[in-house]
């Protein structure tokens, strides 16, 4: 019998360069993870990706574990040699995401760097609108992750897609149904943004989510606001955060919303290096429960 709470699987990111994903994943797959996300950043390094997709899998087994989606991270709307490789990355994962299993790829829209996200849109709309045509041809879906990645509306060197004006604008530029958001509740809490209340609206454009929280530290708020010395959030993995991810996957199922959230490591400042994989599977283990657990058939 199928699992219905498996509608929405708990996985975590893999690095696709610099790193064999195949290795990583056979390392770390029997620790209960049910997805995995591999991504790339800036460039593929050259590798064959049909080939890694055919090793991931292999890697996987015969176990309940998914590839949903792989990731593309950099700039791809500029003309430097990293930014051209992304572009050309984003061509690759497109073309290669079956080899996966993977429906849909996700990263950065890219942006004009150091100018307001307005003068993006002409560049993103021909640039997305090409890779939305390609993306369609090949059945996969394309997700924009919204972290502002230290930008913000004026300036910025990576992405657009980070506030929920700009989702308007960008969507509006490219209406396309297969084209949304790779959506996790940090990146709008680090801009003071209540997350939960942006399921009820856009859950329908979410294709993905990363398992990623942060913390915001009030008193430092009010004695020192947010521009000073003192850091006012730091981002954490679920579990160690102020977000209650049992109100958040109650949202996604109200919505009908099914999929991976796939925890994005690396950035919580206690649960790092020897202690990463710890918070890992820390995390793993509360958003099973804020699921609801272990699966019981009705009688």
């Amino acid at each position: 019998m199928s699992d219905p709470a498996k509608s929405i699987r708990i996985g975590t990111m893999i690095k696709g360069t610099r790193a064999r994903a195949d290795e990583t994943i056979a390392a770390i797959a029997d620790l209960g993870f049910e997805s995995f996300q591999p991504f790339f950043w800036q460039t593929t390094e050259g590798q064959d990706l049909a080939e890694l997709g055919k090793r991931c899998r292999e890697a996987i087994g015969d176990r309940d574990i998914t590839i949903p989606t792989i990731g593309m991270f950099g700039n791809p709307l500029e003309e430097r040699p990293l930014d051209r490789e992304t572009l050309e990355g984003w061509k690759q994962c497109i073309d290669n995401a079956h080899h996966f299993g993977a429906t849909c790829v996700a990263g950065f829209t890219g942006r004009v760097r150091n100018m307001p996200i307005e003068d993006s849109l002409p560049r993103y709309r021909q640039v997305w609108s090409e890779l939305a045509r390609h993306a369609a041809d090949k059945g996969v879906k394309i997700a924009f992750e919204n972290c502002a990645m230290d930008g913000n509306w004026q300036t910025g060197d990576w992405n657009i897609a980070h506030n929920p004006d700009a989702w308007e604008l960008i969507f509006n530029e490219t209406p396309d149904d297969h084209l949304g958001l790779e959506w996790e509740p940090c990146h709008q809490m680090v801009y003071l943004i209540d997350p939960l209340p942006q399921i009820r609206k856009w859950a329908s454009r979410i294709f993905h989510i990363h398992g990623k929280d942060a913390t915001i530290r009030w008193d430092v708020i009010r004695e020192h606001g947010i521009f000073g010395k003192h850091p006012f959030v730091f981002m954490r993995t679920p579990g160690f955060g102020d977000s209650n991810w049992t109100d958040i996957i109650s949202e996604l199922r109200l919505a009908g919303w099914s999929g991976s959230i796939d925890i994005e490591g690396w950035h919580d400042p206690v649960y790092r290096d020897e202690l990463e994989m710890t918070g890992q599977v820390r995390a793993l283990e509360y958003l099973k429960r804020c699921r609801g657990g272990d699966f019981v058939a009705a009688g």
